[in-house]
């Protein structure tokens, strides 16, 4: 049984950012105090990416756990308490239109990153992953 209205639900739900997320913020400050020059959003791109480095052909994602699913260990991947026959069709469709963009980014010669929101709490384990990433060879 939800506990809010239809009305605060959807209210609720409206607030859900897809772009600028805080998680997002971290990790471009990041990046750019690394002195990595980027490209938001490239919607010419699959699953357009948050973060795109068009001159290294790589991309950078940062999922929501609970939105991307980030499985079963991670305490921000939780199930909702009601409506569940809504929300994990939607969660497998989030999966699966995840894999499907990377496949698509990779046959298209584009490397790709997924940052998931849990792993922003390591911030030096994250430079590292990051840096190896950006300066690897394609």
């Amino acid at each position: 049984m939800d506990t809010l209205s239809p009305l605060e639900r959807s209210e609720r739900m409206r607030r859900v950012r897809s772009k600028h997320t805080k998680p997002e913020l971290v990790v471009r400050s990041l990046v750019h105090s690394l002195g990595y020059r980027y490209r938001l959003h490239v919607a010419a791109l699959p699953g357009t990416p948050d973060l795109a480095f068009p001159g290294r052909h790589k991309v950078i994602f940062v999922h929501g756990c609970f939105w991307h699913r980030h499985g079963a260990r991670c305490p921000l991947t939780r199930l909702p308490k009601s409506k569940l026959d809504y929300w994990r069709p939607k969660f497998e469709q989030n999966k699966k239109r995840d894999e499907k963009n990377r496949k698509r980014l990779r046959s298209a010669g584009w490397e790709s990153l997924v940052i998931w929101e849990c792993q922003l709490k390591d911030s030096e384990t994250l430079v590292k992953r990051i840096t190896a990433f950006l300066e690897s060879p394609e």
